[in-house]
C-alpha cells in the first residue's frame, strides 16, 4: 500500500513539473492616452527590427525592443479618427496580434486604432437609438455562386410594418470586402448619428460584395442591377421607384458606381463616385464612344457627385473625370478635401452624401 501511495505522490509531482512555464503577459497594444498619444507594442525577442507603418504617419518610423522582448514605440497627438497600422518585422508586415480590430481587406491586413479625443466624431459609437447590420446569402445569376451581402436596417425599423424605405446601395473598395463599409467606414455608426440628428432620412443600406473575380468586372453591374436589387426588394419593404434608389462607392467601387447609374439612371437618382477607378482613359474604354442624353440624364439624376482628396493618387484623374462629364453636358457636384486615398476621407464623403438623399 504504501509503495503505491509513494507512487501517486511520484506521478504528482511529475505532472506538476511538467506542466508549462507561465506565459509573459501580452503587451497591450495599442494604448491610446488621454492626450492623444498612441504606444505600440509587439512580442518579438528575436528579430532584429521592427518598424511601425500607419496612416497617422509620414514614414515608417522604428521601434525600441526591451529587456523582455518587446519592442515599442509612442507616438504623440494624433488627429482624432480610425487609422489602419501594422508592423513591418524584419521586412515582412504584419498586424497587430493583441487587437482583434482588423482591416476587412483581402490583399493587404492592417489593424485599426481609434483615436477618439475629447469630442466624439460623427462615426463614433453614441447614445443614440441604433439600427442593425445582417448578414444575408442571395444566389448571383450573374456569377453563378451564392454571394454575401450586408443590410443595414435604421433605428425603429420592423420587417412586418406598413412603413416602407428609400435603399442606399453603398460600394467597397477594389480588394475591401462586404464588411468594410462597417467594420472601416463606420456606415452604420454615421447612419445611426446622422439619423437622429435629423440630418438623414431613415434609409437601408445595402453593402455588396463587389469582387467578382474570375468574372469580367462588368458583372457586378449586372449581380446589382439584375440579382441583389430584386433580392432586396423580395425581402424588404422598400419603395422601388427611381427617386427612392441610391448608390456610392469608393475608388474601385466608385469606378462601378459610375457605371452601373450612368447604364441605369432610370434606377438610381442618386449617383455619387468617391476618388473612383477607373481612371478616365480606361472609363472612355469602357463605354466607347458614349454620347448621353445630357438633358434628359440631368432631369433623371436628383445628385450626381465626386469626391476626392487632394494628395489622393486619383485627385487628377478624378479632376479628368468631371471635366469629361462637363464636357458632355451632365452635371455634377463636387467635394474636394485634404487628405488621401484613405478610408478616413471615405467617412468624410459619406457624411456628406447621406443628409442629400431621398428629400
Amino acid at each position: 500500500m504504501k509503495k503505491i501511495f509513494n507512487l501517486l505522490i511520484l506521478v504528482v509531482f511529475a505532472s506538476f513539473t511538467a506542466m508549462p512555464q507561465a506565459r509573459a503577459p501580452y503587451p497591450i497594444s495599442p494604448e491610446v492616452k488621454a492626450d492623444n498619444s498612441t504606444t505600440f507594442r509587439f512580442l518579438a525577442p528575436n528579430a532584429k527590427e521592427v518598424l511601425l507603418t500607419g496612416e497617422f504617419l509620414k514614414e515608417k518610423q522604428a521601434m525600441t525592443k526591451d529587456d523582455k522582448g518587446v519592442w515599442s514605440i509612442t507616438v504623440p497627438n494624433i488627429k482624432p479618427d480610425i487609422y489602419p497600422y501594422a508592423f513591418v518585422v524584419d521586412g515582412i508586415q504584419v498586424a497587430d496580434p493583441n487587437n482583434t480590430d482588423i482591416f476587412a481587406n483581402e490583399r493587404f491586413k492592417f489593424s485599426l486604432v481609434d483615436v477618439k479625443g475629447s469630442t466624439p466624431l460623427i462615426h463614433a459609437l453614441k447614445n443614440v437609438p441604433h439600427g442593425k447590420v445582417t448578414y444575408r446569402l442571395y444566389k448571383s445569376n450573374a456569377t453563378g455562386t451564392t454571394r454575401q451581402l450586408l443590410v443595414y436596417t435604421p433605428p425603429g425599423f420592423d420587417p412586418a410594418g406598413s412603413k416602407k424605405y428609400p435603399v442606399l446601395y453603398l460600394v467597397h473598395g477594389g480588394s475591401d470586402t462586404e464588411e468594410t463599409w462597417t467594420k472601416v467606414g463606420k456606415a452604420n455608426l454615421i447612419a445611426d448619428n446622422l439619423i437622429a440628428e435629423k440630418k438623414a432620412v431613415p434609409m437601408i443600406i445595402v453593402m455588396p460584395y463587389a469582387n467578382v473575380r474570375p468574372a469580367p468586372m462588368g458583372k457586378f453591374a449586372d449581380d446589382v442591377v439584375d440579382n441583389i436589387i430584386p433580392f432586396i426588394q423580395s425581402n424588404y419593404p422598400v419603395l422601388t421607384d427611381q427617386p427612392n434608389r441610391a448608390i456610392a462607392g469608393f475608388s474601385v467601387g466608385g469606378g462601378q458606381t459610375m457605371e452601373i447609374g450612368i447604364m441605369n439612371p432610370d434606377k438610381f437618382a442618386y449617383v455619387s463616385a468617391y476618388a473612383p477607378y477607373p481612371e478616365t482613359q480606361e472609363f472612355r474604354q469602357v463605354f466607347g464612344d458614349w454620347k448621353p442624353d445630357a438633358a434628359k440624364l440631368n432631369k433623371q439624376f436628383k445628385l450626381f457627385s465626386f469626391s476626392v482628396g487632394t494628395e489622393d493618387f486619383l485627385y487628377e484623374s478624378t479632376l479628368k473625370n468631371m471635366a469629361m462629364f462637363k464636357e458632355k453636358g451632365v452635371k455634377y457636384e463636387s467635394l474636394v478635401v485634404p487628405g488621401g486615398h484613405t478610408w478616413m476621407n471615405c467617412k468624410l464623403y459619406l457624411t456628406n452624401t447621406l443628409p442629400r438623399l431621398f428629400k
